[in-house]
């Protein structure tokens, strides 16, 4: 089929990968171990030993060049890549990659690359899994996966479109070095930007000279500093401020705590006049530290040369290597060349919040040595610990709950009922014995966030405190819209900063790490990038989730996982040509055929009685938009009529004769026999099309 895999052998130690100059060297120029297993010395006596010899390690490279011809080959695919520029609609709304300032300055920049509309922008994934599927193991395994953004939005991140470029073998993860093995990719990133490859369009049934580009790295934080070398570690730990992160260390908790958005307010906003010892007790700057460009960037790291490899001594600053993506070209034109991941922020703050308002042993942000640490910077005297005899006491805060109110709180989200497949069974999540969350996972997180949090909290806390967490989760849920109108990009920019503020005005430092911080980064990354759900990490898990069902022989999981991609690339790319055959890389949507009739367990029957079917019907009614205005005018009408007669009462009268009177009404105002068989099927409809 043309679909290559190379074997790429490397030095254990990360220093080296045994190709071009090094290809027939037997032993590492820099740490002098072995290519082989077994081997310390390096010599080769006999060519049956380097015949029969096991690689101490291997990187697995898959030729991306060979796949983007195979996908141009198939004409329904070739058409879905230009997508982006015929298909998409343009209303000034951000829906799409293409609809970002970065995609259109590099078109302006480099015309070759914006003259031709088949060429391909990707993001690059990688992060580590455990092949086993078993805790007690630590090995990892590292692939790293490409997604193709000139295709419609609903298919970017589909498991047909994402390819498996690298797989690093374990077990231990590459870390730092993780340069070294991204260098067969990034000569095949090279040459197609520079030269292009020639490429048949089975589309328009011809011939183009296909170049492509990186458009952006998306990865957890950890990953972050792995592919930007960047330091995400210490007190300027967030790469966007660099240099101007405003951090507190805490000495009680030993860590670093990141409390300076008053920065990022108008220069007149009134947070700026309160006392300080209602924030962190630091003096807020008047001006926020701007991100730098990318030529500014790079002018940063340009001259830093490291040796690759373990046991290599560490360079001191912020910056831990010079990334191997500034060989690229175009690298230093791209406004966010590394995207935050909005998954794992929104995950950690999550937890944070969880832990905090539950005061769960071991993951809440409140105890003693923030109590200390609240006292070392002056704020917040009424909540200083208390000494009485050998214990200490703490003082109730705004945020803590009681044990009734957890109660409460647990028993709500424990009652919960969703609709299939909106997410995991909350329930499973929730322990009534402990008053605690337990075994969440990252949408687990995401649903408490965006919608179940601001539910729970109802009547439990100050109204200030709820507020405030209402608006926190707010934000996360306008931030994944699949729509987003640029000109309120600014006002959530505001608001979330404002939040932020009223945050550290309750909740203690330890809150703050540097994950909370980052919320700052996310409006203005969505301005310049695209929208939050092309750029996060959901998709790539899931991704890495099948690549892990793939092993089969335990003692060689890598090759194993090679083999599985490989053979399910091959029968997918089959099925294009086959008669009736589904894609086995685009899941089908689990309530497609419901309407007709089609269901997971068979069809059932139900007859309601005359009470039940009204009930129904009056359901229906008063959940679609366009009867809305007539449910407002009758309970007008039944206001005046009845002025005495209590909320309650109105609104079972209501439920009475809304239907009828909804008949009567639009007759009245259209008229017809049309209308009237339409009015009748409405609010009397036969006993079928409730089923």
């Amino acid at each position: 089929m043309g679909l290559k895999i190379e074997r790429i052998n490397a030095c254990p130690n990360d220093c080296i990968l045994y190709r071009n100059e090094y290809a027939d060297l037997h032993q590492c120029v820099r740490c002098g171990t072995s290519r082989y297993k077994g081997k310390t010395n390096g010599m080769v006596e006999d060519r049956v030993v380097i015949k029969d010899g096991i690689p101490a390690k291997i990187l697995w490279y898959l030729p991306i060049i060979p796949r983007l011809k195979r996908l141009f080959a198939n004409a329904k695919d070739a058409k879905l890549l230009r997508w982006h520029a015929k298909e998409r609609k343009i209303d000034g709304k951000i829906r799409h990659v293409a609809d970002s300032p970065q995609w259109r300055n590099i078109d302006s920049t480099f015309e070759k690359s914006g003259e031709e509309i088949r060429n391909i922008r990707f993001g690059l994934s990688s992060d580590g899994i455990n092949p086993f599927g078993n805790m007690s193991s630590r090995h990892s395994t590292w692939p790293v996966l490409l997604c193709i953004y000139n295709l419609p939005p609903w298919l970017c991140m589909k498991r047909r479109y994402i390819m498996m470029s690298l797989l690093i073998q374990g077990p231990k993860q590459p870390g730092n070095n993780i340069d070294v093995y991204l260098a067969p990719l990034l000569d095949d990133l090279k040459q197609l930007w520079s030269t292009g490859v020639e490429v048949f369009d089975a589309y328009k049934e011809q011939r183009f000279q296909l170049r492509a580009l990186l458009y952006c790295t998306i990865n957890d934080f950890p990953a972050y500093g792995n592919l930007s070398g960047y330091s995400t570690k210490g007190k300027k730990a967030c790469p966007v401020c660099q240099d101007d992160t405003y951090a507190l260390r805490l000495n009680h908790c030993r860590k670093h705590v990141f409390m300076g958005h008053r920065w990022y307010l108008t220069r007149y906003h009134p947070y700026r006049k309160l006392d300080a010892k209602l924030f962190d007790g630091q003096t807020a700057p008047m001006n926020a530290p701007k991100p730098l460009k990318g030529k500014a960037v790079y002018s940063q790291v340009k001259d830093i040369n490291i040796v690759f490899g373990k046991g290599q001594k560490s360079l001191d600053g912020i910056w831990k290597k010079k990334s191997i993506f500034w060989e690229l070209p175009y690298w230093e034109h791209l406004q966010v060349r590394h995207c935050l991941d909005v998954m794992h922020i929104e995950k950690n703050v999550c937890d944070s919040l969880i832990g905090l308002l539950l005061n769960i042993q071991g993951k809440t942000k409140d105890g003693i040595n923030v109590r200390k640490d609240m006292v070392d910077l002056g704020i917040r005297p009424e909540l200083a610990p208390v000494e009485k005899g050998k214990h200490i006491w703490l003082p109730t805060a705004c945020y803590t709950m009681s044990k009734k109110e957890k109660m409460s709180f647990c028993k709500c989200l424990h009652g919960v009922k969703v609709p299939s497949g909106y997410s995991a069974n909350i329930k499973k999540l929730v322990s009534l014995k402990d008053l605690k969350l337990i075994g969440m996972k990252s949408h687990d997180c995401h649903i408490l966030m965006t919608q179940l949090i601001p539910v729970a909290i109802r009547g439990i806390l100050p109204n200030h405190i709820r507020h405030t967490i209402t608006k926190l989760c707010l934000f996360f849920n306008m931030i994944h819209s699949k729509v987003i109108d640029p000109e309120v990009l600014d006002t959530w920019q505001q608001e979330i900063v404002v939040t932020l503020c009223q945050l550290k005005m309750y909740f203690p430092p330890s809150f703050f790490d540097v994950m909370v911080h980052l919320i700052s980064h996310i409006v203005e990354e969505i301005k310049a990038c695209c929208p939050v759900f092309l750029r996060y990490m959901y998709p790539f898990e899931r991704y890495m989730g099948f690549l892990k069902g793939c092993v089969r022989n335990r003692s060689r999981p890598e090759g194993s996982i090679v083999e599985g991609y490989v053979a399910e690339e091959v029968i997918d790319f089959c099925t294009d040509y086959l008669a009736d055959a589904k894609s086995i890389g685009i899941p089908q949507a689990r309530h497609e055929g419901r309407l007709s009739g089609a269901g997971t367990i068979g069809l059932k029957y139900f007859d309601p009685d005359y009470i039940d079917l009204q009930k129904a019907h009056l359901y229906v009614l008063e959940n679609m938009t366009a009867v809305a205005p007539y449910v407002h005018e009758h309970m007008a009408v039944l206001r005046d009529l009845n002025q005495s007669m209590s909320d309650f009462a109105l609104a079972t009268e209501h439920n009475k004769i809304f239907a009828n009177w909804l008949k009567e009404r639009v007759k009245e105002s259209y008229g017809g026999e049309r209308v009237d068989q339409l009015v009748e099927r409405l609010a009397y409809g036969p006993r079928h099309s409730f089923c």
